[in-house]
């Protein structure tokens, strides 16, 4: 990778060079660590961790296309895009379509080059997709065609001409025209097997996703899901809103934050862990539906379903409770389903998956015996659950009560089973500090989580709007803190004075947008629907 260390880069540029005087600097193909000149007048040094001949023979193109003048032009605008061609031109046969003429103008990266005597083909991709095209010395002239049988794969060209179809069918551009745009001094990986290092596609996403249709698509599907979901939640009367990302206080989920540090204001801040209290502030307030789309971030390690930096869609209805939450989830991701795949019906590491149909709904002592075996007698065994969870090697504090016994179980053995969708309801209040106590048995929550595929991709419930309740539970977790526990909550005392102005009954949920994007482009990680997630730093 490339380093480049700015020498005195504040004064290079108030001296305010003028553009002809930042044209006129022309480089020398820079060796290994060898200073060269920027076109702002200041030195600029370049250090590569590689030497190799192929970059060094694109650097020296570069150097003789900067003598001849404006190595990187940004006068071409392109008018068409491959995708619309294609789709445009369907069926139509070389005789029909030759004798239209039909002039088109195009850029895009050099994908593929065959290169014959007097003509070649090359193969352009732009944002939509690829087209061929077809130059020859008759149409362009020998100097120009001498020259793009030089350009590399990977340079950035425009192209004009018209179009036609080769004798094997395939739509083309016979080229009037064309123009090296962007000169690309790295080669790109194989054309045959492009990137195959997992690491390297995920820190270099860019070549990645210049090499790889399957990564474009899955961003593709993602930002259709996103976009839906959106749509979905304004038609259905949900108001967006935005909430602050710098907290005084972290809240709204058990997770430990990370920690920042306002100079004007003199105060520890805190990157926000969920917009929960914020978006509830915004009922009391008279909003009684909201919703926002949101980063997260929580000071957490890394897997294949944990990013310190993700996206969340946090939503909050009045009047609702968690029964509606469900029945509103589940329109949610087939909504989003068939907007980014066409099909709720899906299929997952070789398994289907079906969001078309009514997701099951266990109580978590139900899933004991429906799913871990137990019955019914040793779903209420203190004894029985925790020599389950201690079997299962996890540790079951003396302290817990019976509902948080079977929340241990639960998740020991009974979560990474749940493959078709299933809302998980009945929680202990124990785990559940922000949720509404069942009338009929306040040991637990109203309050449910969604899991497809062994994974938790949404948690909503009932919202607890006692304000004196509320404050006992954040003393509960304040008192969790002071004992050792570092994703317990603080005490909000202003989310407590929202609270005592009234809060109208409600119910709100939060959907894990990279978890629901991994389930509907199949894909086993986290890293793999975020463009641009958590690395180490490499080093030096």
């Amino acid at each position: 990778m490339a380093r480049w260390h700015a020498q005195g880069v504040r004064a290079g540029l108030a001296a305010g060079f003028s553009r002809t005087a930042r044209q006129a600097a022309v480089p020398r193909p820079c060796p290994r660590a060898a200073p060269i000149k920027s076109f702002l007048g200041f030195e600029m040094r370049m250090t590569t961790d590689d030497d190799n001949p192929l970059i060094a023979e694109r650097r020296a193109k570069l150097a003789a296309l900067r003598t001849q003048g404006v190595a990187f032009p940004n006068d071409f605008r392109p008018q068409h895009h491959a995708a619309d061609l294609h789709h445009a031109h369907d069926g139509e046969t070389n005789e029909v379509l030759e004798p239209k003429g039909i002039h088109v103008v195009v850029a895009g990266r050099l994908m593929l080059k065959r290169v014959m005597g007097k003509a070649a083909f090359g193969t352009l991709q732009d944002g939509s997709g690829r087209i061929q095209i077809y130059v020859t010395q008759d149409a362009v002239g020998a100097e120009l065609l001498a020259a793009f049988k030089h350009w590399d794969l990977g340079d950035i060209l425009g192209c004009e001409g018209t179009l036609f179809r080769t004798k094997t069918g395939e739509l083309s551009i016979r080229a009037t025209a064309v123009r090296l745009l962007v000169k690309s001094l790295r080669p790109l990986p194989d054309k045959f097997h492009g990137m195959t290092d997992p690491e390297q596609k995920v820190r270099q996403r860019y070549v990645d996703l210049a090499t790889d249709d399957a990564a474009r698509a899955r961003f593709v599907a993602r930002s259709k899901a996103v976009a839906s979901i959106r749509g979905f939640m304004v038609e259905h009367g949900f108001l967006e809103v935005e909430t602050p990302m710098l907290h005084p206080i972290p809240g709204g989920a058990n997770a430990r934050p990370f920690v920042t540090h306002h100079n004007a204001l003199d105060q520890e801040m805190f990157l926000r862990i969920a917009p929960e209290l914020y978006l509830k502030r915004l009922l009391v307030g008279g909003f009684e539906r909201v919703f926002e789309i949101n980063r997260n971030f929580r000071n957490e390690g890394l897997s294949v379903r944990h990013n310190p930096e993700f996206t969340m869609m946090e939503f909050y209805a009045a009047y609702w409770t968690h029964v509606e939450l469900m029945d509103f989830t589940e329109a949610i991701l087939r909504h989003a389903a068939r907007a980014a795949t066409g099909s709720a019906r899906l299929s997952y590491a070789g398994r289907e998956v079906h969001l078309d149909e009514p997701f099951a709904r266990l109580s978590v002592r139900q899933s004991l015996v429906a799913i871990a075996g137990l019955t019914q007698a040793e779903a209420d065994d203190p004894a029985v659950l925790r020599a389950r969870i201690v079997a299962a090697g996890e540790d079951a504090p003396a302290h817990w009560s019976l509902a948080e016994l079977q929340f241990g179980l639960f998740e020991a053995e009974v979560e990474a089973q749940l493959w078709q969708p299933t809302f998980i309801i009945d929680y202990p209040v124990e785990v559940s500090p922000l949720a509404r106590a069942a009338d009929g048995n306040p040991s637990v929550t109203e309050r449910f989580e969604l899991f497809i595929t062994g994974r938790e991709v949404a948690n909503g419930f009932s919202e607890l709007n006692d304000p004196e309740d509320q404050a006992a539970r954040f003393h509960a977790q304040v008192a969790s803190k002071a004992a050792g526990d570092d994703e317990a909550m603080h005490f909000d005392a202003d989310y407590i004075r929202a609270l005592e102005y009234g809060m109208p009954p409600a119910g709100g949920c939060g959907i894990g947008i990279d978890r629901l994007i991994m389930l509907l482009t199949d894909s086993p990680s986290i890293r793999d629907v975020i463009l641009f997630p958590a690395l180490r730093r490499e080093s030096a």
